[in-house]
């Protein structure tokens, strides 16, 4: 979602009746009109009151091209925030701005008091789970079949659903919240480690065979662009949907945690890196 520069963005809260309407009218751009999860103009107004934010991305002529959306609330006894939507125009993305947004967001909060932030994201989206967990350095805490439903009327779930990550970036003090390089993290252990749903030769995963040796570490596949395998086959979609889900189920109910994504762009795939605590 995110890397590289671009022409001046300014970032910040949503300030006009105006910019709110655009606000709707992009979640219509990126997720389509039909799309029934959009955030209102009159809830992005209201959150803003109480400790949320609903902030966008702004060029020099005032264009919005981005936006965040989240509210704070508690959770056992201390602030916490739930990003609940981040969104970038197609043609800006890969330059910069969700990673602004995403900075914009926790210094925001962390000024409230919030430690932590979470949000959810799909595990079949690489390029999401590249920023989220490498340059973001969050951490999954959980897996949900159908968060948000089968069926939201948005083509961009056509076929798969919406099984979600949840992930959490802890913000308190200074050496937590902040946004790593790639080239700061290094090479990831466990990228030999045998893969739950080894990909075939005809570009489709392997059901899990998940009985017998427990691993020390195990990897999960995910195509390069789900969107381009949605374009071309929903079956293909849909596959890719059910071999992840049942890897990523056992795997986090036999102990495994999620450590590391890796990009193997010679083969198109990237992978989920999974270790267990020995016990």
């Amino acid at each position: 979602m995110d890397g590289g520069r671009t022409a001046p963005i300014e970032v910040r809260q949503l300030r006009t009746h105006d910019e709110f309407v655009r606000c709707v009218e992009l979640q219509h751009d990126v997720w389509g009109a039909s799309f029934t999860e959009r955030v209102s103009v009159g809830m992005l107004k209201v959150v803003q009151r109480i400790g949320g934010i609903a902030a966008g991305a702004f060029e020099e002529d005032g264009r919005l091209v981005g936006f965040v959306f989240g509210l704070t609330g508690v959770e056992g006894g201390r602030l916490v925030h739930w990003s609940d939507m981040l969104a970038v125009r197609e043609r800006l993305r890969d330059h910069g701005i969700g990673r602004r947004l995403k900075e914009f967001q926790r210094d925001t909060v962390r000024k409230l008091g919030v430690s932590r932030i979470y949000w959810t994201f799909d595990p079949l989206v690489s390029r999401n789970a590249h920023f989220n967990l490498t340059r973001l350095r969050a951490q999954v805490v959980e897996y949900v079949p159908d968060m948000y439903g089968g069926e939201t009327n948005s083509a961009l779930h056509r076929g798969v659903g919406t099984d979600r990550f949840i992930v959490a970036w802890d913000i308190d003090g200074a050496a937590h919240g902040v946004v790593g390089d790639d080239a700061a993290n290094g090479a990831s252990p466990g990228t030999d480690a045998p893969v739950l749903n080894p990909v075939g030769d005809d570009g489709l995963p392997a059901l899990p065979n998940v009985d017998g040796h427990v691993p020390a570490t195990v990897r999960i596949a995910v195509p390069e662009a789900i969107e381009q395998v949605q374009s071309q086959s929903v079956e293909s979609a849909a596959r890719w949907r059910a071999t992840t889900r049942r890897a990523f189920t056992w795997a986090l109910g036999q102990g495994y945690h999620v450590s590391a994504f890796v990009r193997d762009d010679g083969a198109h795939y990237g992978f989920y890196v999974c270790t267990r605590d020995h016990r």
